[in-house]
């Protein structure tokens, strides 16, 4: 069954944050300044979900049906727990939102190989953060001794994940708010449609965000070695982890790497092939991503 919140309490401590960029990103919507708990599910909304949880209803195809009725019954986000952690989950117009709001298994075995090779005490860098569904859960799992590096340029995501974060309790999550590529400037962001989770690298319009190489993030983190990692940036997956293995000490390679590959029309290089010539060997795929674990 899901988990609902009981009460209303305020997030707890704020999150630790790397903010890279000195400009105001006004993007924390009124719903985000308001404690979790405020938008606990009501019945009807709690009966939806708890149907899709429970049946095949939970498979993308079915959720935008799910989110307007969910909607129907009550507006706003719905603040709900997913893979351990706390999240407002702003369903109607987030592909990645609605999959943790109704599948309680979303992006499940992406997860699992996530924690497997990045254990209590470890670190975790997830490039294309969006809410946090990634870096929130592995925060919790890491624990605090662990470390979790989350990049999000959108200041719509990287104000949601924030929130995220701190209704979770973290203290040990780094929210960078700026994108990673392979420049140090600035990029522009746009998002296609009413989908935030596929905002993409554009050179035609949209949002200006600050942009760093991932090898400057990490060390300007300050870490060290990266147990591992998980990327998805709609395309420019090789724009970030090609300067990066070029450029970056082996002892900052991530022992294991999960790469969405759904728009690797979109490389210049194929990053993947480039992995398994580094000595990378393919763990696994699934329907998005491609799982790889560095050789010993």
């Amino acid at each position: 069954m899901p988990g609902w919140p009981r009460s209303s309490p305020r997030a707890g401590l704020e999150t630790a944050e790397q903010v890279r960029d000195d400009r105001p990103m006004n993007s924390t919507s009124r719903d985000d300044q308001k404690p979790f708990g405020t938008y606990a599910p009501n019945a009807l909304q709690r009966a939806v979900i708890a149907a899709a949880h429970g049946s095949g209803l939970k498979r993308g195809a079915f959720r935008p049906w799910l989110s307007r009725l969910v909607h129907l019954c009550g507006s706003g986000p719905i603040d709900a727990t997913y893979q351990g952690a706390s999240f407002r989950l702003h369903h109607l117009a987030s592909g990645t939102e609605r999959g943790a709001l109704f599948n309680p298994d979303y992006n499940l075995p992406e997860l699992d190989f996530l924690r497997e090779h990045a254990p209590p005490g470890g670190t975790f860098v997830d490039v294309g953060a969006n809410v946090g569904t990634y870096a929130v859960s592995l925060a919790k799992h890491v624990g605090e001794r662990g470390r979790v590096i989350a990049i999000e340029p959108h200041p719509v995501s990287n104000a949601r994940l924030a929130f995220n974060a701190a209704a979770s309790k973290l203290t040990n999550l780094t929210l960078v708010k700026a994108a990673a590529g392979d420049t140090e400037g600035e990029l522009m962001i746009e998002t296609d449609g009413d989908n935030l989770g596929a905002s993409h690298i554009s050179t035609t319009g949209g949002i200006k965000v600050p942009a760093h190489r991932l090898l400057t993030i990490l060390r300007d983190a300050g870490v060290t070695h990266v147990d591992a990692l998980k990327i998805d940036v709609e395309g420019y997956e090789d724009r970030v982890l090609t300067p990066f293995f070029r450029e970056a000490p082996e002892s900052l390679w991530p022992r294991a790497v999960a790469i969405e590959h759904l728009e690797h029309k979109d490389w210049l290089h194929d990053c993947i092939k480039d992995m398994t010539g580094l000595g990378y060997g393919i763990a696994g795929k699934t329907r998005s991503n491609t799982l790889l674990v560095r050789k010993q």
